[in-house]
């Protein structure tokens, strides 16, 4: 078993790359919403794929079978109650605040508000023990980096937002970033119910990791899924049908990114908590759209020397965050159980 320092590395480092699948979901998906002309649209066939290669990977692996009949028995027996498995809520909350209010607050304000959600919601999250990991400890630096963090956002996109924009629609991407924190502490939940107890062997531990990961996945994707399809729905009725199916292959990868996040950060939930799988994923999707924008640059242009230094104190951020604390003693010997 690694080290308790290894283990917050290894954690982070996840958390990082599920942030740079999270801006290569968006760019994607961003696409696929203008070719059709509608993000819900998009976003349901987006989830749809995601699903079927989950579907797929859970007929050709016995273990995310075997951990999908572990979180049926764990709801059965009460150990995982029903609304533990709504995460995927939280996700569908956040592609409908992005159909909603984007377009009109900028992406540079919505993405402050996500943040500015995401940072406070994965400090109470962990305060009241909603993930695996049960409570952590409010540790200065974990107040601190998130503070960073927020700020680091703010100077990346400061120079993208409107003055002119009607901030108190902030307030739906703001609790659509404390729905994410939530939907990731709940899938970390589940995920833990599929895995079972600890293995041995490295491939039985390879074995757990699959029985974890995919059913938490594969939950997350059904129950956002069906929101997103009653949302596709209603859009469809009140604006009309989308424009036909583009032909380009890449813009159908949002589906699969979605499933590696998604699974990835139902991993290192486990690891680290809501609040540092957070910053770190922040910190891979600005430091990933700064990449991305570097070597494909958008409509918007290259990014500026505010947009690199704020995603070099992103780093910072996570990195004071994740710093030891005497506290985190005390926390240990309260953490509760991965199950209630």
């Amino acid at each position: 078993m690694a080290a308790p320092s290894s283990r917050t590395a290894l954690g982070l480092l996840g958390a990082f790359v599920t942030g740079a699948f999270i801006v290569g979901q968006a760019r994607v998906n961003a696409e696929l919403g203008a070719e059709l002309g509608d993000g819900v649209v998009a976003a349901v066939i987006s989830f749809g794929l995601g699903l079927v290669l989950l579907l797929v990977l859970l007929a050709l692996l016995p273990a995310g079978r075997r951990g999908l009949g572990r979180v049926g028995s764990a709801r059965r027996r009460g150990q995982l109650r029903t609304w533990q498995l709504l995460g995927g809520l939280g996700g569908a909350l956040l592609v409908a605040g992005q159909g909603l209010t984007a377009h009109v607050l900028g992406t540079a304000l919505f993405t402050i508000a996500v943040v500015a959600g995401q940072s406070g919601g994965g400090l109470v999250v962990d305060r009241v023990g909603l993930g695996p990991a049960g409570p952590q400890a409010t540790t200065p630096p974990r107040i601190v980096g998130a503070v960073l963090m927020l700020g680091a956002v703010v100077l990346s996109v400061a120079p993208s937002v409107s003055t002119d924009a009607p901030v108190v629609l902030a307030l739906l991407p703001l609790a659509a970033g404390l729905a994410v924190a939530a939907q990731q502490a709940l899938n970390g939940r589940v995920a833990a119910a599929a895995g079972g107890s600890r293995s041995a062997s490295a491939r039985d531990e390879s074995d757990s990791v699959v029985a974890s990961v995919l059913p938490a996945a594969t939950v997350n994707f059904i129950v956002g899924g069906a929101a997103l399809v009653v949302a596709a729905i209603v859009a469809v009725l009140v604006l009309g049908p989308p424009n036909p199916l583009p032909s380009a292959w890449y813009l159908y990868l949002g589906g699969p990114f979605g499933a590696i996040f998604i699974g990835l950060g139902a991993w290192v939930v486990g690891q680290v908590g809501v609040l540092l799988l957070s910053l770190g994923a922040v910190a891979g999707q600005i430091v990933g759209a700064l990449v991305l924008d570097l070597v494909l640059p958008s409509a918007a242009g290259t990014p500026g020397p505010t947009t690199v230094l704020g995603a070099l104190l992103t780093l910072v951020a996570a990195g004071v965050a994740s710093a030891p604390w005497p506290l985190r003693r005390s926390a240990a010997r309260n953490t509760g159980s991965a199950l209630p």
